[in-house]
């Protein structure tokens, strides 16, 4: 169809270009987008993904198998933009799923163009295109897909697309497992909601059972996100017991005002959509809300980060079934849906905090440069993910020991923008250390950014 076409291509290319304009004002981070970049690459050179941010292989992170077929695309010619073009393409097609849901529940084509403009809109979906990249991403999309295929009964591209979901982050088993509930006690679908259920379940036993603790080791375990439960306990165990043997902590900090300013951030963009009718379509989103709202952090009470996106297929669902009345206007669901966008949408960024190191940003470019073949690397954590295609790269953070300088081959520091864990007066005292450092000699210095480069390793002449 024109109509979606069009709508999807114009998303696209809203989301990639935003993506990589940030990307180019060095504005990424290595955490999270150098930490994916460096194992894509890593697998599309059949090189082990061991991660150098983490210090162990992507697969025991969330054991996203998700990232080995996107390292075909390495294949072709590494780019971190494969990662942007994948993410923008993923964010702008459950535009598509919406719109047949919406049809399916009997509205017309404008109406049901008019929600797959608001799902476009849900500021969720462009402040994600802006925060690096996350493979959960292309679950959004599948999810909706899924709910389409399970409503006409298309089993084998039902499994597909669970699968594709499973793949993209182990948490994302329990909103399967939510949403096999779902399926049998609101949709009816019985067989297949249990089925989907326990294949949900099964996964994140498995790979937080199993695959991540076997490929990572003690540091990729399940425990190192209890930190975001710290009043339940230190490890998932305590956590997992507690929220069943001290109610009274769960009850407090469930009931806050961060997490009911949280709930109506969530809910505020599709406020036109609600109905009590219709709340039963947001059983598979209830793992992710919980979570969330149980968590101590708060990035995960925004609409910034990408913690809220399993919620968002689920708002649609729900959107889809509106009924007759005032609220079944394209007028309204558009201009309620753009209001949003505007008041919580981070497009203001570009033009405050993205240019905040522009008196740099051509300095930096220069330096990033120079740095030749596929050495060792210590950078800034925003210089990071532009030379993440190596297996060591590690970004500066003073709450960490000295570091190890036979690592590296080039060490890269901007004085000015020290980048996320790092100070202006961290980094001069790194610049202090390379100067006196008989491995090291400077080969780049110009508005406050220093490139330090290994003895003996080739390089084209630079200039300080």
């Amino acid at each position: 169809m024109v109509f979606l076409s069009l709508l999807v291509s114009t998303a696209t290319i809203i989301f990639f270009l935003a993506s990589s304009i940030r990307h180019q004002l060095f504005h990424s981070g290595a955490w999270d987008l150098g930490i994916f970049d460096q194992a894509v690459y890593l697998i599309s050179q059949g090189e082990p993904p061991l991660s150098s941010f983490l210090g162990f292989p992507i697969l025991g992170d969330h054991c996203a198998l998700i990232l080995y077929p996107l390292s075909l695309l390495y294949r072709l010619y590494p780019s971190v933009y494969w990662l942007f073009a994948v993410q923008a393409l993923a964010l702008a097609l459950g535009s598509v799923p919406v719109y047949v849901l919406a049809r399916a529940a009997a509205l017309g084509h404008e109406l049901a163009g008019s929600l797959a403009i608001a799902y476009l809109l849900y500021p969720l979906l462009f402040n994600l295109s802006l925060f690096d990249f996350h493979p959960e991403v292309i679950a959004l999309p599948a999810l909706l897909g899924a709910v389409v295929a399970a409503r006409r009964g298309h089993w084998i591209a039902f499994g597909a697309l669970v699968a594709l979901v499973l793949s993209c982050k182990a948490v994302l088993g329990l909103t399967v497992a939510a949403l096999g509930i779902w399926l049998a006690g609101w949709e009816k679908r019985y067989r297949w909601g249990v089925v989907t259920t326990l294949a949900g379940l099964g996964w994140f036993g498995i790979a937080y059972g199993v695959i991540v603790p076997l490929v990572g080791g003690p540091a990729a375990s399940i425990n190192r996100q209890a930190h975001r439960f710290s009043y339940l306990g230190n490890t998932a165990g305590e956590i997992a017991r507690n929220l069943f043997l001290d109610p009274g902590a769960v009850i407090v900090h469930l009931f806050t005002l961060d997490n009911l300013l949280y709930l109506i951030l969530v809910a505020l963009p599709v406020g036109w959509a609600f109905s009590w009718s219709g709340l039963g379509n947001l059983i598979p989103a209830l793992p992710t809300l919980g979570i969330n709202l149980l968590a101590d952090v708060p990035e995960q009470k925004n609409l910034v980060d990408q913690y809220s996106l399993a919620v968002l297929p689920f708002l649609f669902v729900m959107a889809a079934q509106i009924g007759k009345g005032w609220h079944r206007r394209r007028w309204l669901i558009i201009g309620w849906s753009l209001a949003a966008f505007l008041a919580l949408a981070k497009y203001g960024y570009f033009g405050s905090i993205y240019l905040d190191s522009l008196d740099t940003w051509q300095a930096t470019r220069e330096a990033v440069a120079l740095v030749r073949g596929s050495g060792g690397v210590l950078t800034t954590h925003d210089i990071a993910p532009h030379l993440s295609h190596r297996e060591v790269i590690k970004f500066t953070d003073e709450h960490l020991p000295p570091p190890d300088w036979r690592q590296f081959d080039y060490v890269l520091l901007n004085v000015k923008h020290p980048g996320w864990l790092s100070s202006p007066e961290f980094a001069q005292g790194l610049v202090r250390q390379l100067q006196h450092n008989p491995r090291f000699h400077l080969v780049f210095s110009q508005d406050q950014v220093y490139l330090f480069q290994a003895t003996g390793v080739c390089c084209s002449s630079g200039r300080s």
